[in-house]
C-alpha cells in the first residue's frame, strides 16, 4: 500500500473533488445557466430587462425564424466571417515564422524575451483603447496616415477611411491581426519547445537543413497545438464584437457589423428585442460547435485513427479465432 496516498486510513483523493468544487460551481453559475437561460429567451417574446411579464410563443420556432430570415443579421455572418478569414491567414503566417526564427538551433537571436514582450504586447492592451488609437491614426481629414499618404504624394487629398466599406473592413482586421499575432506565436512557441531534441539532433546528423526541418519535424509535431489555435481562433473570430463596435460602431453602412454587434443592438438598442438577440445568440452557438468539430475532423491524427482500426480488426479476429477453438 502507497502510504503517501493515505493519512490514518483516509484517502487524499476528495481533496481533489474539494478544490475543483470552486470552478465546477462558477462555471454552473455564470456559463452553463446562462447558456441554458438564452436558449429558453429564444422561445419567448421576452423584451427588455425589466419586462417581467412574458410567456413561450405560441409558435416556439417563430424568433428563430424571423432571425434566420434576417437579411441584415445574414450579412454580419458574411461580415464575420471575412473579417475572420482576413485577420487570421496573416496572423497564423507571421506567428509561425517568428516561431521559426525564435526557436531555430542554428541561428541565436539575440534579446529574445525583449523582442517576445514587444510582439506580445499589444494582446494586453484594452480593446476600447486601441478602438481610439486606430481611430486617431485614419481619422479624417487631419490624421497621421491621411499626412502620411499626402507627404509622399501616394494620394492628392485625405482618405476618409470611416466612410469605406472595405477600407473599414481592413483597418478592423488589421486591428484584430495587430493584436492576437504575439499571442499565437507564444503559443506555438510553447508547442516547439515541447518536442525532443533528440528528433532535431537526428535531423542535424542526416544532414536536413532548416526549412526541411521545420517543416518535416516542427509542423507535424505541433498539430495539436495548430489545431487548438485554429479552433480558439475561429471561436474569437466569430465572437468578435469589441473592436467593430468601439471603431464604427459597425459603420459605415454595417460594413463592419458583425454578429455580436448584431446581437448587442438587437438586446440593448430600440425595443429590446432579448428573445431575437438570444435567438441570433444560439444560432452562432450552433455554427461554432459545427466548424469547430469539422475542424477538429479536418486535423484528426489519420495514422492514429487507422492503427486503431487495425487493433480493432486484430481483436475481432482473435475472438473469431478462439471461438473456432472453444468449437
Amino acid at each position: 500500500m502507497n502510504k503517501s496516498k493515505y493519512i490514518k486510513g483516509i484517502s487524499n483523493a476528495k481533496y481533489g473533488y474539494f478544490f475543483s468544487l470552486p470552478f465546477i460551481i462558477a462555471f454552473l453559475i455564470f456559463s452553463l445557466y446562462p447558456t441554458f437561460y438564452t436558449a429558453f429567451i429564444g422561445f419567448t417574446d421576452c423584451q427588455g430587462a425589466g419586462n417581467t411579464d412574458w410567456h413561450i410563443l405560441d409558435e416556439p420556432l417563430a424568433n428563430f425564424k424571423s432571425v434566420l430570415s434576417n437579411g441584415t443579421f445574414l450579412e454580419s455572418i458574411k461580415t464575420t466571417v471575412i473579417i475572420w478569414v482576413m485577420n487570421f491567414i496573416p496572423q497564423i503566417c507571421l506567428a509561425m515564422l517568428l516561431t521559426a526564427w525564435f526557436t531555430a538551433r542554428r541561428i541565436a537571436v539575440k534579446g529574445q524575451g525583449l523582442f517576445k514582450v514587444i510582439f506580445y504586447m499589444p494582446n494586453i492592451i484594452t480593446a476600447a483603447t486601441i478602438a481610439l488609437l486606430f481611430h486617431a491614426l485614419f481619422s479624417y481629414p487631419i490624421g497621421p496616415v491621411n499626412d502620411l499618404l499626402v507627404s509622399f504624394g501616394l494620394r492628392d487629398t485625405a482618405y476618409n477611411f470611416f466612410v469605406q466599406k472595405w477600407g473599414s473592413k481592413i483597418i478592423v482586421a488589421f486591428i484584430q491581426f495587430w493584436t492576437w499575432y504575439g499571442y499565437t506565436m507564444i503559443i506555438l512557441i510553447s508547442g516547439v519547445l515541447g518536442i525532443s531534441p533528440d528528433i532535431y539532433e537526428a535531423a542535424d546528423i542526416d544532414g536536413a537543413n532548416g526549412v526541411q526541418t521545420f517543416f518535416r519535424i516542427t509542423l507535424p509535431n505541433i498539430k495539436t497545438i495548430l489545431l487548438y489555435t485554429l479552433v480558439t481562433s475561429l471561436i474569437g473570430g466569430l465572437n468578435m464584437f469589441d473592436i467593430p463596435y468601439l471603431y464604427l460602431n459597425g459603420g459605415p453602412d454595417k460594413a463592419t457589423n458583425t454578429t455580436n454587434v448584431f446581437i448587442y443592438k438587437q438586446a440593448f438598442t430600440g425595443k429590446n428585442f432579448y428573445n431575437r438577440a438570444a435567438c441570433a445568440s444560439m444560432v452562432m452557438f450552433v455554427i461554432i460547435c459545427v466548424c469547430s468539430a469539422f475542424v477538429f475532423y479536418i486535423m484528426r491524427d489519420k495514422d492514429a485513427e487507422e492503427l486503431k482500426k487495425i487493433k480493432k480488426q486484430e481483436k475481432k479476429a482473435a475472438k473469431r479465432l478462439g471461438a473456432r477453438q472453444w468449437q
